[in-house]
């Protein structure tokens, strides 16, 4: 078990884009699907994108298929692993909800999203992926996508008064909940 260090907001390794991967199934990227996999656990995270931990590939996971303590109200979101995505808005309806990021650690803030969206991509073995979704794991695969595309969520923000610190903002989530 490898769980490595996320940068943090400021980092200008956040700001990349990511590159594409151009081999799939490599010992290499097995490895990193496991550091991804149990940094993201380890920090009770709804997802995590490779740039999040240092490295400039197009990869993301998310979802565990089991209820995640920072978000316990939220649906529960299958287990993911994402690689060279591209994600297609389906309507027009955007959706405002609270979100945090293990790159900015302590603090949410309300995002606007696209309600419902395609994502394909392909998993660490190659074999593609193609899925249209909606809600929680819509917000969730936008987010983590935005990671590939040098985005954090607070770019996303349209009013800054619907940001700050969790424990002010819902006194419940205790700050090492939401680190």
């Amino acid at each position: 078990m490898t769980v490595r260090a996320i940068l943090k907001m400021g980092d200008p390794r956040l700001l990349r884009i990511a590159q594409p991967v151009t081999q799939f199934d490599t010992d290499e990227l097995h490895l990193l699907l496991t550091d991804l996999l149990d940094t993201m656990h380890a920090a009770n995270g709804a997802g995590l994108a490779a740039p999040q931990i240092g490295v400039d590939l197009q990869m993301v996971v998310f979802g565990s298929g089991q209820p995640n303590p920072r978000y316990p109200q939220a649906p529960v979101v299958p287990r993911t692993v994402l690689i060279n995505p591209v994600v297609t808005p389906l309507g027009d309806e955007e959706q405002l909800d609270w979100e945090g990021c293990l790159s900015v650690p302590g603090m949410r803030g309300m995002v606007p999203r696209w309600g419902r969206v395609r994502y394909t991509g392909f998993d660490v073995w190659g074999e593609a992926i193609d899925r249209t979704v909606d809600g929680f794991h819509a917000r969730v695969v936008q987010h983590e996508c935005d990671h590939l595309w040098g985005k954090l969520y607070p770019m996303r923000m349209r009013d800054f008064t619907q940001f700050g610190f969790t424990e002010v903002l819902f006194p419940g989530i205790s700050a090492a909940e939401d680190d």
